[in-house]
């Protein structure tokens, strides 16, 4: 028995455009705005204290090994501040939980997508009522715990997005609510702990007030009607992948991956750093006073200057030059960085002024590298499967490079408080990050074709190359 079209997807089947693209994008866009409130808010708490660690050293390690297993193998006490342990411990599970959706969202079917971005969340929030009941240590597996369903969240929405004409603005939209959402849920757990609710259940507490907002949302994105055969012959089609495809694909795009990787490694890593210790490097640079509303402030002119690079960036039809345009945006992003950065140092612009000028930078190359990007490469080389694949691969590698930097930062011998270790990694980011997009720009442009497959293309069914 054929299933029966919900009238709100039968209206929007029938409505113009830009009606589809509004509910669209507010049904993206406050998804996953509500998914950071079970992500985000304990970075807005301080979590004093420190966290006992046990390791060992490879030289420790190769003496035991030596012997023949025999003793026992030498472990050395140390301790690391409370809250960077929290924070390695939820980007550890981060990126667990991004390997995990190579498979999981890469597979995904449309009947158990929703059902599946639910249940995760619910997860989430469990892990954080478990953070509230638990004393300080335990909470670093609880925090873990938290970021392992969480990692999966993205992909399963650019599912519902990807493949349209209008894509760009629907993943434009998307990618403003982790901007806007980071700034606005950790002002609301400074808000929650402003009417007394402590700091161990603040994370918890604040989920619980977004998840209503989650559920009307997960339920808009599933009245969303499939792609149009017109989206289809601009964009190809989109479907899930096996574990052949995936392969197929990375064995084509081997050099381009690899380079595009390296430079996310350390991107999101970057990202993340500024993101968790925001409010630590404002009361460094003297916003102690005020760190909640300035954080909104902030990461909303980020957000909206964002929007508007993104919507400059849907004018471009054609797929090819659309995908090359990304590179560009993304390139000066990294230009922005070092700019903004060798202005700060200068005494040329505020503390403020340079908070918002790295964050628009780390923004226009992070967004159109989780959007524009993979979306115009399936596009442009007509390759059969889902761009989520390539994005859930970029993030497990990214993640995989947060928890290094984090690691680094606390183990590498560093004596550089927030502040000095942020704007050192600024200059870092910038360089490296120009020198592997330039390199991956170079790249890519000799491998896709020179064809039209922007949305004056026919809309017909097409017989699409196998990666």
């Amino acid at each position: 028995m054929a299933r029966v079209e919900h009238p709100l997807t039968a209206w929007l089947r029938r409505s113009p455009a830009w009606v589809f693209t509004l509910v669209a994008s507010l049904a993206g866009f406050s998804t996953y705005f509500s998914m950071y409130a079970f992500r985000k808010p304990f970075a807005a708490g301080a979590f004093e204290g420190t966290f006992p660690l046990f390791y060992t050293t490879p030289g420790a390690v190769l003496s035991w090994m030596s012997g023949a297993f025999g003793g026992t193998l030498p472990l050395f006490h140390t301790t690391i501040k409370l809250k960077a342990a929290l924070v390695i411990s939820q980007t550890l599970g981060y990126a667990c939980s991004k390997f995990l959706g190579i498979k999981v969202c890469s597979e995904a079917t449309p009947s158990r997508r929703a059902v599946t971005l639910v249940g995760l969340v619910l997860v989430a929030e469990a892990a954080l009522v478990l953070f509230g009941l638990v004393g300080p240590n335990w909470k670093v597996l609880a925090i873990f715990l938290n970021g392992v369903p969480l990692g999966m969240i993205w992909g399963l929405v650019v599912w519902y997005l990807e493949g349209r004409r209008t894509t760009e603005i629907l993943l434009a939209a998307l990618s403003c609510s982790q901007i806007v959402s980071s700034g606005v849920v950790r002002a609301a757990g400074l808000w929650l702990m402003d009417f007394r609710v402590t700091e161990g259940w603040m994370p918890a507490a604040t989920g619980l007030c977004f998840l209503p907002l989650l559920f009307a949302s997960v339920w808009l994105l599933t009245c969303l009607p499939h792609a149009s055969a017109a989206d289809v012959a601009a964009r190809a089609p989109r479907q899930p992948m096996s574990g052949k495809d995936r392969i197929a694909f990375l064995w084509r795009f081997f050099t381009g991956m690899a380079l595009l990787c390296l430079f996310f490694f350390f991107l999101t890593a970057y990202r993340d750093y500024r993101d968790v210790y925001e409010v630590d490097v404002l009361r460094l640079l003297g916003y102690g006073d005020s760190p909640a509303g300035l954080l909104s402030q902030m990461e909303s002119l980020v957000g909206v200057a964002l929007a508007i690079a993104m919507g400059a960036l849907y004018l471009v039809r054609d797929n090819r030059r659309a995908l090359l345009s990304a590179f560009v945006v993304m390139f000066a992003g990294m230009v922005l960085l070092g700019g903004g950065t060798l202005l700060f140092d200068r005494r040329q612009i505020s503390g403020a002024t340079w908070m918002v000028l790295i964050g628009l930078g780390v923004y226009l190359a992070y967004v159109p590298y989780q959007t524009l990007l993979f979306e115009r490469l399936m596009a442009a080389t007509r390759c059969a499967g889902t761009a989520v694949f390539a994005i859930a691969l970029s993030d497990a590698v990214g993640y995989t490079g947060s928890v290094a930097v984090q690691l680094y930062k606390e183990f590498g011998g560093t004596a550089m408080n927030r502040l000095e270790f942020l704007r050192a990694y600024t200059y870092f980011m910038s360089l490296v990050g120009a020198v592997s997009l330039a390199a991956a720009y170079c790249y890519f442009f000799l491998r896709v074709p020179r064809r039209a497959t922007d949305d004056t293309a026919e809309a017909v069914t097409l017989t699409e190359t196998t990666c």
